[in-house]
């Protein structure tokens, strides 16, 4: 087991069905390799199985060689079309659980357009209805048409002005997971009380743009993450992610930033803990 400080995934999707064959052994190698946290995602596979992260986390409970686990509860915006009333009913349950402490991943998907982009953006908002009747921060997904750095913002630039107009007065804040966008939209994100997490691209060798992002936003506003089972790093890329590589992608985000992986560790733990209010 990993001796320095413990490591918090802020986004994982453990309930995903590429574990259903090792899942304890999976989450035994990330304590092994010193995650001690991880946010078990709760999107399902849509809404109707959006409680399976909460249940990941009664399983686990109390156990010491496993990673502390909490939930969240949210639909995608690949699902933005089955936010119905029902589905809204039991989003609203989850999110009164208190092991579910944030309401996502929600926000906007430009990149398969899944759902109307007018359908989306009032998905996005309805939940962030919810979550602030839960005094819950939220877990913003959001993905441009185009990859990053290649001047498409329009994803960013949505997501950024209904933040501003439905979410920044509630004081509550939230995670952009997966940041890609600009240190702009980071900066601006930073100033209604989010946390900017960086996943495994960050290692991708045309991920630039990410890296100059990263290096342009202080530590005390950062989280790290896999996205597991998705975005392995480099060297792992293609492979099936899980909390445990977290490690690749803090060494790289700890070198682009000039500390120490131990630093950079003590430094997003506690960044996730204040936000997430958790021990307080």
């Amino acid at each position: 087991m990993s001796s320095g400080p413990a490591l918090t995934d802020s986004h994982a999707h453990l309930d995903n069905a590429r574990y259903d064959t090792d899942r304890e052994d999976m989450l035994k190698a990330a304590r092994d390799a010193g995650v001690g946290t991880v946010l078990s995602i709760g999107i399902g596979d849509g809404p109707d199985t959006m409680h399976r992260a909460l249940d990941l986390c009664r399983e686990y409970a109390g156990r010491t060689d496993v990673p502390r686990l909490y939930a969240t509860a949210g639909v995608h915006p690949d699902d933005a079309g089955k936010l119905d009333e029902l589905a809204l009913d039991k989003l609203n349950t989850l999110l009164a659980a208190p092991e579910v402490i944030a309401c996502g991943e929600i926000g906007l998907d430009y990149y398969w357009d899944t759902a109307p982009r007018a359908v989306q953006q009032e998905a996005f908002i309805e939940q962030m209805e919810c979550a602030a009747g839960h005094r819950l921060p939220i877990v913003i997904h959001c993905r441009a048409a185009e990859r990053a750095g290649t001047g498409d913002t329009a994803a960013w630039d949505d997501t950024l002005d209904l933040l501003d107009r439905h979410w920044r007065q509630t004081g509550l804040g939230g995670i952009l997971h997966c940041f890609a966008g600009t240190a702009e939209h980071a900066r601006r994100a930073i100033e209604w009380g989010f946390l900017i997490s960086f996943a495994g691209n960050i290692t991708f060798p045309k991920a630039q743009a990410i890296r100059d992002a990263a290096q342009a936003l202080p530590l005390t506003s950062m989280l790290v993450e896999t996205d597991a089972p998705f975005l392995a790093s480099v060297p792992r890329r293609g492979q099936r992610n899980e909390p445990a590589y977290l490690t690749g992608t803090a060494a790289r985000l700890a070198e682009l930033l000039g500390v120490e992986v131990d630093e950079l560790a003590t430094v997003t733990t506690r960044n996730f803990e204040t936000l997430m209010r958790i021990g307080s």
